[in-house]
């Protein structure tokens, strides 16, 4: 069932609003401002929301801003409601990235349309992900090739099948290549003295991985390792770092994508040093489920190994085992065998230290 957050702070018009979606068969949170609204979607995330934009405390315009801010926020669908039907109102919503725009007062049918094409568009985007990744690494050897031989690049574009558990590199490696991850999972993770794992990074199909030794000239800082079976593209050293000197694009793009890694692990390990075990368990599957979950799933299931979930969350398996024991009898995990489904993520994403 899909999930729309409604922003509005007209009772009446929230009330009717909310009875129609959920005769339509959606999830409706209700929010009764801006404010309101904005902390409704970072504890339970939309998948779509229609919000008001003349409200008190935050309008509408204020919210779309910290949503466009915010990477857990970016890429909801937003429909704007108004009352105000100046040309100059519409081109500034546009402007800022919604995606719709219903003058009040309108009828039922023209809302659920637009719900429905926003939603239908989300859905062929996230199904072709797989597919448009594909086309950027297919994009990347194209430039490549200007600046160097096509039968240099096609001796190194190979696909590599790697097994459970198999490494790709280790830590201390000199880089001569980064990758493509074709289809499967890996994990990337540091070893400690008393051999203890740590994991780094979390990587699903589309994604690059070990390009970062690269970029900084260093040797691999981690051990890169299949979660599952797997497949991989190596993309050489020369070739990359030319089309990056070249290219000012594909500079840009691995510039950001950089910073979000950094910044998703400033939050990953400030969680680590202050949450407790409970809390940092907790975010661990909560951290599988947003890199893992295929989006037509309702529960999010995946088998993952006690050693490799006690190495994400960074205790000892002993302790990781008897936590999940607690989270199955209060119902918030399903546990069989090496299978985790959570079953009431909200809870999980409540959970207090």
């Amino acid at each position: 069932m899909k999930k729309i957050l409604l922003i509005e702070d007209s009772d009446d018009i929230r009330e009717t609003t909310a009875e129609i979606l959920e005769l339509a068969n959606y999830e409706v949170i209700t929010a009764v401002n801006g404010k309101d609204g904005v902390e409704k979607a970072i504890q339970n995330r939309p998948d779509i929301v229609i919000c008001d934009i003349m409200m008190p405390v935050l309008d509408g315009y204020g919210v779309l801003h910290i949503f466009n801010q915010n990477p857990d926020l970016q890429g909801v669908p937003f429909i704007f409601l108004t009352a105000k039907t100046e040309r100059t109102d519409f081109r500034k919503g546009m402007e800022m990235g919604a995606d719709d725009y219903l003058t009040k007062p309108f009828h039922e049918i023209e809302l659920l349309n637009a719900i429905e094409s926003r939603l239908k568009k989300v859905e062929q985007l996230l199904q072709g992900a797989g597919k448009v990744a594909h086309e950027h690494l297919e994009e990347l050897y194209s430039e490549a090739n200007k600046y160097r031989d096509l039968t240099d690049l096609s001796s190194d574009r190979k696909v590599s099948t790697l097994k459970k558990k198999q490494i790709v590199y280790s830590e201390g490696d000199e880089p001569i290549k980064f990758y493509f991850l074709k289809s499967g999972k890996i994990k990337t993770y540091k070893t400690n003295r008393d051999g203890k794992e740590f994991v780094t990074g979390l990587y699903n199909e589309g994604d690059f991985f070990g390009h970062i030794a690269i970029i900084e000239n260093t040797d691999y800082q981690e051990t890169a390792e299949a979660l599952e079976d797997s497949q991989i593209i190596g993309i050489p050293r020369g070739d990359f770092m030319e089309l990056l000197s070249k290219n000012q694009q594909v500079a840009n793009k691995f510039i950001k994508l950089l910073a979000n890694n950094i910044a998703d692990k400033e939050t990953y390990l400030l969680g680590m040093a202050y949450n407790s075990l409970r809390k940092r368990v907790a975010d661990g599957l909560l951290l599988l489920q947003k890199k893992y979950k295929a989006e037509e799933s309702t529960r999010f299931t995946m088998k993952i190994s006690r050693d490799d979930l006690a190495s994400i969350v960074g205790t000892a398996t002993e302790s990781l085992i008897r936590t999940l024991s607690e989270f199955k009898a209060d119902k918030l995990i399903e546990i069989s065998g090496s299978e985790i489904t959570i079953i009431d993520e909200k809870k999980l994403s409540n959970l207090r230290n």
